[in-house]
Formats: C-alpha cells, structure tokens, sequence
C-alpha cells in the first residue's frame, strides 16, 4: 500500500470513526454477542451468527483504518501561485453541457465521495482540474463521453 494522500479534515474524520468503531460500537457488538448466547443453542441462534458477521466486519474495518492511518501523508494546503487548483481546493466549475454551476472538493483517493461533492485528485474530473487555475476551460473524459466545464472560482 502507497502512501495515501489526505487532507487534516479527511485524518481527522477517520481519526474520529476509528475511536468510534474501537469504543461504543466495539462494545455494542459484545453486549448483543453476549445476549444472544445468553438464548441458548448457537448452531440455530441467528442471532449470535448476525452478531458475529457484525464483530468480523467491524474488526476488519478498524484493521483497515488503523492501516491507512499509519500510512496516510497530510497534505497541506499550499500557498498557491494566483489561486491553483490543489488537494483540498473548493472549485466552483460551470458545466458547460449542462448549463449549470456546480463546486467540488478535490480530496485524496480514500476521501473521496463524489454524492457530497468530494472528488478525489485521480478521477477524470479530478486530474482535469488539479494544477488548473480561474477562468480556465476542460475537458473531462467521462464514460458518458466528453463533459467542458469552465473553473469559476479556486477557493484554498
């Protein structure tokens, strides 16, 4: 695993699920592991199976994070040369076939989430903005086709 690009919100955001999923909902899952054992046969208990599935998820995804974390680089935002487009710039994009205004976040690979406009610096979109500056124009290779967008406004 490379080392994996994020921004401080984007740490700070798997920090604060880390400690969640190792406390209260670590605890959560033993409490319903030991209630249903508590009913008695365990080869027929769907409960404690459905617990179980729960604990092998939650410790897969802690063991996840935990490695991301030790590997994760912090990327500060830099002082930018006339507003550059960067990890963790806000970029306000005109969308040239559609007619309307939209703003992205570029984030780092593992933060992205395109429904809340998070758009990671190696997707099309992404790699087509990144180094751009205000008033430029691109074209994005989507798998729909070709998509022009004009950057409005780089907020750092």
């Amino acid at each position: 695993m490379h080392d994996i690009l994020l921004t401080k919100t984007g740490y700070k955001k798997l920090e604060d699920e880390l400690q969640e999923l190792k406390g209260p909902i670590r605890k959560n899952i033993a409490d319903t592991i030991r209630e249903a054992k508590a009913h008695g046969d365990l080869k027929e208990n769907a409960a404690y199976h459905e617990a179980k599935l729960n604990q092998t998820r939650l410790e897969s995804r802690i063991a996840d994070l935990e490695k991301v974390l030790q590997k994760a680089k912090i990327v500060e935002k830099q002082e930018s040369k006339d507003g550059e487009a960067q990890l963790g710039s806000s970029i306000e994009l005109f969308d040239k076939t559609f007619n309307e205004k939209m703003t992205v976040t570029l984030v780092g690979s593992y933060e992205a989430d395109p429904v809340n406009n998070l758009v990671s610096i190696t997707s099309p979109l992404g790699s087509s903005i990144l180094g751009k500056f205000e008033n430029s124009e691109i074209t994005v290779e989507a798998p729909g086709g070709k998509q022009e967008y004009k950057i409005l406004k780089i907020t750092s």
